[in-house]
């Protein structure tokens, strides 16, 4: 776990270096407050990261490990937890809703076709820093996903929270190292995986590069019924008070393929990877993925998310140190 540990640490340098270079910072800090890693910008905060489930919350599962509430700079929430329609979706999260190894699992908390009992996210401990000119706050995670009291899967988390002045968004740049303790097959299904739940109030509008999609939603039994890979989707909420913002999540050309399972109805963005096939993982070696999520002020800005997917896709530092972990990956 020390080399996934040292090598999410150095990507979070590398990101630092190249979010720093290419936007108009506010000053972002970070403290812990108590289970949970608080990030304002200018003294507002804009993100907060649960190492463990709250005391209060209404989620049926046990686990924390994950973001909410998101906010772009002007402060309006675009993420949402525990909503009624589906109660384990949290935030920001990473989770799969099948797996099959020494013990099955389900993770993301639906709990009809692999145990939810006795499965649990276990926070090992995070830390961070902020760089020299008080402008990123970075921080690294470490999770442990218990099944039965067995560790079948070890998360190092490796984030960096800024924000984007041209984009008017707060960014998330979010490196997950999982390694698995054995063998390991993550289903095929049309969604689970990296998931950002949005806010269910609002008039939704769903947006890619080439502008507004209106493909159908997808059916979460029909993988192929998911929307095609692109460099990101991204939605646009309009409340009734006259606000709007969105939130959009960029892939990474070098995590495995994806399909999308964005549903507006569901109001959640699913790059999934278990949705063009089945993945497998060996034992003992990582799995990286990579995702930038953007949290914006006002309509989706699709010129400037352009520009951030090449810069998140682009960066030749960040790609040279997919070779010290990633082996294994499908």
């Amino acid at each position: 776990m020390k080399s996934s540990l040292a090598v999410g640490l150095l990507l979070l340098t590398v990101i630092a270096v190249a979010r720093g270079a290419a936007a108009q910072e506010a000053k972002i800090t970070m403290a812990r407050e108590g289970a949970a890693m608080v990030f304002k910008s200018d003294g507002k905060e804009v993100v907060r990261y649960h190492l463990e489930r709250p005391a209060d919350s209404k989620l049926p599962v046990e686990s924390g490990a994950y973001f909410h509430p998101v906010r772009p700079p002007a402060g309006v929430v675009v993420t949402d937890v525990a909503p009624a329609d589906h109660p384990h979706h949290r935030g920001i999260f990473l989770a799969w809703v099948e797996m099959h190894g020494k013990k099955d699992a389900d993770f993301w908390g639906w709990g009809e076709h692999a145990p939810i009992k006795d499965r649990q996210i276990v926070s090992r401990g995070a830390r961070g820093a902020t760089d020299d000119k008080g402008r990123l706050t970075n921080m690294t995670a470490r999770n442990d996903w218990v099944a039965e009291g067995e560790t079948v899967l070890s998360e190092a988390l490796a984030a960096v929270v800024s924000t984007d002045g041209p984009a008017k968004a707060t960014v998330l740049d979010l490196t997950y190292t999982l390694t698995p303790t054995s063998d390991l097959t993550l289903s095929r299904w049309a969604f689970s995986g990296f998931c950002v739940r949005t806010r269910g109030d609002g008039k939704l509008a769903a947006y890619a590069p080439a502008g507004e999609v209106k493909l159908p939603n997808p059916s979460h039994v029909k993988p192929e019924s998911d929307w095609p890979a692109a460099p990101w989707y991204g939605y646009t909420l309009k409340f009734d008070d006259g606000k709007v913002a969105g939130v959009a999540v960029i892939d990474h050309p070098q995590n495995p393929p994806s399909l999308w399972h964005n549903h507006r109805d569901v109001r959640m963005l699913n790059p999934c990877i278990v949705a063009p096939a089945e993945v497998k993982l060996k034992a003992n070696e990582p799995l990286v993925l990579r995702y930038r999520v953007v949290a914006q002020d006002g309509e989706t800005p699709g010129a400037e998310l352009n520009r951030l997917a090449k810069e998140w896709g682009k960066d030749e530092a960040r790609q040279e140190t997919r070779g010290q972990g990633d082996k294994g990956t499908r």
